[in-house]
Formats: structure tokens, C-alpha cells, sequence
């Protein structure tokens, strides 16, 4: 579904990312772990097309995006929720759900989001100033769904978040799973990241220094732990 091919990118004279390849399956999900500053979330600006890369290729469905604008990256089906989430705070939940247009060929209808998530129909008419933390989780979620989004990619989308909203994110991203979509999120939490993923990807310095399939992570849960500094 996403096959990103020795990418490598830069801010100004420093190297971020050197030659990073990976690749994400129809309907599965997989996690890039690694410390701050290992050039995760860069990895993904460069998908999104929100940073230019200085080599390397990005496919989705076996189509080169490499050299489009992020609005057209959008309309293939990419979905983008950043580590901010990028909430509208003066709007109410329905008008950030319904203000950005449907992009991607398979958009979730306004009452399936609610059927999804009922936390953001019981706010509907909420601005998103008022939302708790995980529910403007939920909500920039639920947004690219709704656009027609096939691919998210997620930055950290339990950082500080309570433990019962950390699963109920999981639960989110498991049911998007059962319904084709395919997911690349940043995750520091690998408990969490175990619960919901088939693959994990360990990003040190720039590099892809191990990739596991989830069902041999306790066999190398000391190597991950150690570059994680856990």
C-alpha cells in the first residue's frame, strides 16, 4: 500500500534521515519506534510531502508520489494526523469534521464517524477548545476518515493521553484496520504499539536499525528497550 524506498532528507546542512526504506501492507499497521531526535516524524513530513526529501522514492499503490504537493498526496488517499492535531479550537466538533473536503476515494460518512467514535457526537456542537486531549485525538482522527483517507500516518497519537483513551485509540485503530485501512504511526509507547501492530520499524540516528515482525517483539524487547533509553 505505502512503499517508501531510501529516502534520505535534511534540515539545512544537518542529515536526518539517511536512506530510509520501509513498507506498509494493505490493512496493516506499523509503528516506527525510536528516541527524539531519530527522524520519525521527518519520515513522515516527507511522505506527506510536507518536507522535501533529497533522495529516495515514495509509492502509494504502486504509483510514484514522490513529486507531488501534499493536497494531491491527500487525494490518492494519504491522511495526515500531526503530533498537534491541528484542531480548529473556535469551530464546533461537526465543523471540523465536515470543513475540510473529501479527498480520498473512500470516505467515511458523517454517521459512520459517529457510529466510530460517540464520544464526538455526544460533543457535536462543542468548539474544539473545549475538547479534553483525547477527544481532539479522536477528532483529528476521525477527520481524515472522514476526508477518504486509506493511509494514515500518525504522530504519537497516545502521547499524554489518559490509559483508558490510549485504549480506546487502540480499539479506533484496530476497527480502521478491519476496514482496509492501512496505518503508519510514531509510537514510544511499545505496550501499546504490541496491542495494534504487525510490524515495528526501530529508527536510530536517521537509519533503520531493525525492523520485527509484533509477534517477535519480546524477543527483542532489550535491544528495543536499550535504543529507546527505557
Amino acid at each position: 500500500m505505502l512503499e517508501i524506498t531510501a529516502v534520505s532528507a535534511a534540515y539545512g546542512e544537518a542529515r536526518v534521515l539517511h536512506e530510509v526504506s520501509l513498507r506498509v501492507g494493505a490493512g496493516e499497521v506499523v509503528t516506527l519506534v525510536g528516541r527524539n531526535g531519530a527522524g520519525k516524524t521527518t519520515l513522515l513530513r516527507c511522505v506527506m510531502g510536507l518536507h522535501t526529501q533529497a533522495t529516495g522514492r515514495v509509492a502509494l499503490e504502486g504509483q510514484d508520489i514522490t513529486g507531488l504537493p501534499p493536497h494531491r498526496r491527500a487525494r490518492r488517499g494519504l491522511g495526515f494526523v500531526p503530533d498537534d492535531r491541528g484542531v480548529y479550537a473556535q469551530l464546533s466538533v461537526e465543523e471540523n469534521l465536515t470543513l475540510p473536503p473529501v479527498r480520498g476515494a473512500s470516505p467515511w460518512p458523517l454517521e459512520r464517524v459517529y457510529d466510530t467514535f460517540p464520544v464526538l457526537a455526544a460533543r457535536r456542537r462543542f468548539p474544539g477548545a473545549k475538547l479534553s486531549g483525547g477527544e481532539q485525538q479522536m477528532l483529528a482522527l476521525a477527520r481524515v476518515l472522514r476526508a477518504g483517507a486509506r493511509v494514515l500516518l500518525c504522530d504519537e497519537p497516545t502521547e499524554g493521553l489518559a490509559p483508558v483513551i490510549v485504549q480506546q485509540i487502540g480499539e479506533i485503530i484496530r476497527d480502521a484496520k478491519q476496514h482496509g485501512v492501512s496505518v503508519l504511526l510514531i509510537e514510544q509507547n511499545l505496550r501499546f504499539a504490541a496491542t495494534v501492530a504487525d510490524r515495528h520499524y526501530l529508527l536510530a540516528q536517521g537509519r533503520v536499525a531493525l525492523e520485527v515482525a509484533n509477534s517477535g517483539i519480546q524477543e527483542h524487547e532489550h535491544e528495543l528497550m536499550a535504543h529507546l533509553g527505557l
